[in-house]
């Protein structure tokens, strides 16, 4: 049989976490230091130890980390590392929920709604209540059911979340709530379960049946969770009862990572755990393979100066190499200028496109830089912007396919309905109902013929165990002339069309299509990328938070200003101006070799017209400057000629001095402005 020599494969910090089996453990691991290289040997050392593959559970925050670990586990002991419970908190409480439905009054047929369809869901309960007509405006369904989910997610009632993050919203506090209340008991007629249903549910279960979670912790007995600063108290608390009879659980993250409070995750999960599992043991992992040590001198500067940290200096073997590069640029053009003339540079020099990155706090700031590649020909792909499947006419076809899973499903009911012409919202209602009473509108069926051929597509078709690419291939035929109607652009859609059968053709059950597509929907820009020639690899841009977990040669950081990274929207609290500090830790983090940080000299973006300015001085990241950073781990550099303002020495009377020298420094950037013009 396979031995594994992991003395060989292992540095001595990775060995400590791989070889511990019982026991609570908190592996701290450093960005680069071969955390997923721990879990992967871990999985083998188990097996190995004569483990049984089913009694260990591997929690990951994608299906496709899971997978892959699963993977290389067992490429490097044997196929025995594939039988080990690996996947999602959601996909984990999705499978667990349809076995034990019944002990909480569900039904195992439920179906999962994605973002857009709990929205209307949401507004679908709004309009019953008739909170649509508030003579002063009420909150929109986006934003409800991002304060109902956050209430979930953060253990916390809505008035405390509007109080926190949606004052303004504070006077609607009762009638959220009552929405809130509706919205829930919806859900459950129509056997119908969002996100964060999922990990309610499932927390239910192993809080109120004792039986079902001593069951599930005696089968689970070697917990491990990835990403664990990601978690929300939700998953942390799930992941607490599954080990609370054996506490053998290894958490593994690393707090100077912790960038998703958006979504609920919660940084004191990370924190707080050696005080929940008492006698935990922690292990650091600090070598870093990743960058140079010049990258790291910086990052580990940033990250000393957080407020709350398990203390950690990350180290390389990788000696030599170039130090970051902070560059002062005229304005944002220049910046975007600098930042292709560099790319074209490094790609004479052997750099690839696919080995260079451009990041980002905000979506927007890469707007001028897309204009700027696009006009030199550099291919890029743009991450972190929609979903594929959040595509309207995705969103279409997809409705044909739920309402055949699950025919209580109205609100996929009511987006079939509303394509068909001559069928507004109060007739779609009545079909709805007719349906709800198990009967079919036989006179409208009369009178509508595509409605009729609607009814006659699903009755020649079984949700319940057939392909879902056949099914999706007859509803093509039947909504490619729907399509043709509500799109003045129906043939650039159809390729997304085809990508959709291509990706069903991957599954054979209905269930397992729907559930993925709702939980791990695939980013438009890899369903992009995989129409493109393999060998054009497209230069990557991306906001921070989708570029977590990757690496590249080159790192390009833009908009490195205040206002910017920190963001202007997270000033308010301590705890927010962390966060920040661990997005710019983050992103830096992500370069191997060269590591450059940009700043546009002038701001012209919207926010500085918002502030009640034009264009204004900005000023360099807070994050650079405490500790006096840019003096000693950083060249500074400038890049362009010198704006004409600069030339004026308007710099140093702009900043906090008087009303009378702002109006002076306005008037000038009009003049300027008119004689460019």
């Amino acid at each position: 049989m396979k031995k594994i020599d992991y003395h060989k494969e292992l540095n001595p910090a990775q060995l400590k976490a791989v070889e511990s089996i019982y026991g609570p453990h908190l592996v701290i691991a450093g960005a680069g230091s071969g955390k997923t290289r721990v879990l992967v040997h871990r999985v083998a050392y188990l097996v190995e130890q004569g483990i049984r593959p089913e009694h260990i559970l591997l929690l990951t925050f994608t299906r496709r980390a899971a997978e892959e670990m699963l993977r290389r586990a067992s490429m490097l002991l044997d196929e025995r590392c594939k039988n080990v419970s690996g996947g999602t908190f959601h996909s984990f409480a999705n499978m667990i929920l349809r076995k034990y439905a019944r002990f909480l009054g569900l039904n195992n047929n439920f179906t999962i709604l994605d973002q857009a369809d709990a929205e209307d869901a949401v507004n679908l309960v709004r309009t019953q209540l008739g909170f649509h007509k508030s003579e002063k405006r009420f909150p929109r369904k986006h934003a409800i059911l991002e304060v109902i989910s956050k209430s979930v997610n953060k253990s916390e009632d809505i008035g405390d979340v509007l109080y926190d993050e949606y004052p303004q919203f504070m006077e609607f506090d009762q009638e959220i709530k009552k929405i809130g209340d509706e919205y829930r008991k919806y859900k459950i007629q129509k056997s119908l379960l969002d996100y964060d249903d999922l990990l309610v549910y499932l927390k239910n279960l192993l809080t109120k049946h004792e039986d079902v979670r001593a069951g599930l912790s005696a089968k689970y007995k070697y917990i491990m969770v990835d990403e664990y600063q990601d978690t929300n108290k939700l998953q942390a608390h799930i992941a607490c009862l599954l080990a609370a009879d054996h506490a053998n659980i290894m958490v593994v993250g690393d707090d100077a990572q912790s960038i998703y409070s958006f979504r609920g995750a919660n940084f004191k999960n990370i924190i707080d755990f050696p005080g929940i599992f008492k006698g935990t043991k922690i292990i650091t992992l600090e070598e870093n393979y990743r960058s140079t040590q010049p990258i790291l001198n910086l990052t580990n500067a940033v990250i000393a100066q957080a407020r709350e940290k398990f203390e950690k200096s990350l180290y390389t073997k990788k000696k030599d190499g170039s130090i970051p590069v902070f560059v002062d640029c005229p304005d944002e053009n220049a910046q975007s200028v600098f930042v292709a003339d560099k790319i074209l540079e490094l790609r004479e020099e052997g750099v690839g496109l696919k080995d260079i990155a451009v990041l980002f706090r905000s979506g927007w700031h890469s707007n001028d830089l897309e204009v700027e590649l696009a006009g030199r020909n550099i291919p890029f792909a743009k991450y972190g912007g929609q979903k594929f499947v959040e595509a309207s006419h995705i969103k279409d076809l997809m409705s044909y396919l739920r309402v055949a899973y699950n025919p209580a499903d109205q609100v996929s009911w009511l987006r079939a309905l509303l394509l068909i012409p001559k069928i507004g919202p109060k007739t779609a209602a009545k079909i709805i109902q007719a349906i709800a009473d198990k009967d079919k509108p036989e006179e409208l069926m009369q009178k509508n013929a595509e409605l009729r051929k609607l009814f006659e597509l699903l009755k020649g078709v079984d949700g319940q165990t057939g392909s879902p690419a056949r099914i999706i291939e007859k509803f093509l035929g039947y909504y490619q002339p729907l399509l043709k109607i509500k799109y003045d652009d129906f043939n650039k859609r159809l390729n997304d069309l085809d990508s959709l059968l291509r990706i069903a053709e991957r599954y054979k059950t209905v269930e397992q299509f729907l559930v993925d597509m709702a939980l791990e929907p695939p980013e438009r820009a890899l369903v992009e990328a995989a129409k493109q020639d393999r060998s054009d690899h497209p230069l990557t841009l991306s906001t921070i938070h989708s570029a977590k977990g990757l690496e590249w040669h080159t790192v390009f950081l833009i908009y490195v200003a205040e206002g910017h990274l920190p963001s202007y929207l997270s000033l308010e609290t301590e705890d927010e101006i962390e966060e920040e500090r661990r997005l710019f830790y983050v992103a830096s983090t992500r370069a191997k070799v060269n590591l450059f940080l940009l700043k546009p000299h002038i701001d012209r973006s919207p926010r500085s017209f918002m502030d009640g300015g034009g264009s204004v001085f900005t000023q360099v990241s807070r994050f650079l400057e405490q500790g006096n950073l840019l003096n000693k781990f950083v060249d500074v550099q400038s890049a362009g000629s010198p704006d004409e303002l600069d030339d004026l020495g308007l710099e140093d009377i702009l900043g906090e001095k008087s009303k009378r020298n702002k109006v002076f420094f306005e008037s000038i950037e009009d003049y300027f402005r008119d004689e460019k013009q």
